[in-house]
């Protein structure tokens, strides 16, 4: 199969470098940068699979905060409803309001880390040249670049040993 020629060969260092930066810059950069990323190495499957990755995982993290965000202006809405009608019931809803507002800054933060964690490991075997998957976003990203579901891991150079002879 033609395909898993393409992919089996070993990987530049320009392409290992790319792809590191699919994964680092998507922490100040988003969903931007791996597009941007992806869209400058048409050629490269190596690059395209790791930014493909990168930015599955920011447009995941943008549909989540999208629907807390839907969840949370409707919780505010309802409240502010409570209060128009002059209800006696609003003081009950301040330890709710509390509760919806810290919790959504502690899934903030541990979503944040996460994205964090998951750039600095996915960036590390990249710069090793891994083709390494996200959990459930890297079949999706091979499925869509038409890449086959498992590459073979590289042998190393001739000249290094593998361990004591």
């Amino acid at each position: 199969m033609e395909a898993a020629d393409e992919v089996s060969h070993s990987t530049t260092q320009d392409e290992r470098t790319m792809a590191v930066l699919a994964h680092v810059l998507q922490i100040v950069g988003s969903w931007i940068a791996p597009l941007v990323i992806f869209l400058l190495r048409p050629n490269s499957k190596f690059v395209r699979f790791h930014a493909l990755q990168a930015l599955l995982l920011q447009l995941l993290f943008l549909l989540f905060w999208g629907c807390v965000m839907a969840a949370y202006l409707a919780f505010l809405l309802a409240f502010a409803g409570r209060i128009q009608h002059g209800s006696r019931e609003v003081s009950d809803f301040a330890p709710a309001i509390f509760l919806v507002i810290w919790s959504t800054v502690l899934f903030g933060w541990g979503f944040w880390i996460l994205g964090l964690l998951a750039a600095i490991f996915y960036s590390i075997k990249a710069g090793r040249g891994e083709w390494a998957n996200y959990p459930l976003l890297g079949p999706l990203a091979r499925r869509f670049l038409g890449l086959p579901q498992w590459i073979a891991p590289q042998p190393a150079p001739s000249g290094l040993s593998a361990g004591p002879s």
